[in-house]
């Protein structure tokens, strides 16, 4: 079973794939979050990449749950998840884990 307490570090992550012919905006989306996201307190890691096939995937690591939930709740994450799936084909494929190697 995954331990997944609101005091150890926790990772978020999957991909996002654009609508054909939004590409373009998702990946400004994206990338304009990367270094204000890793400023937030609790932000250990925070990773995007673009796939070959035309998906991105993201990767975040949070000291804690608590630390994700905050940086979750700010203005530019709310002004992004409403702005998301105008550019979305679909749900985004997301995932939580525990951390279960350390960080380097």
């Amino acid at each position: 079973m995954t331990n997944l307490s609101s005091s150890a570090p926790v990772s978020l992550y999957g991909f996002l794939t654009p609508r054909p012919g939004h590409a373009d905006e998702l990946r400004k989306l994206l990338t304009d979050l990367v270094e204000p996201s890793r400023g937030h307190e609790g932000s250990l890691q925070y990773h995007l990449h673009e796939q070959e096939d035309g998906r991105f995937f993201l990767y975040e690591i949070w000291c804690s749950r608590e630390d994700l939930d905050r940086h979750n709740a700010t203005p530019l994450l709310r002004a992004f998840m409403a702005e998301l799936p105008a550019h979305l084909e679909g749900a985004p494929e997301a995932y939580f884990g525990a951390m279960l190697s350390d960080l380097p």
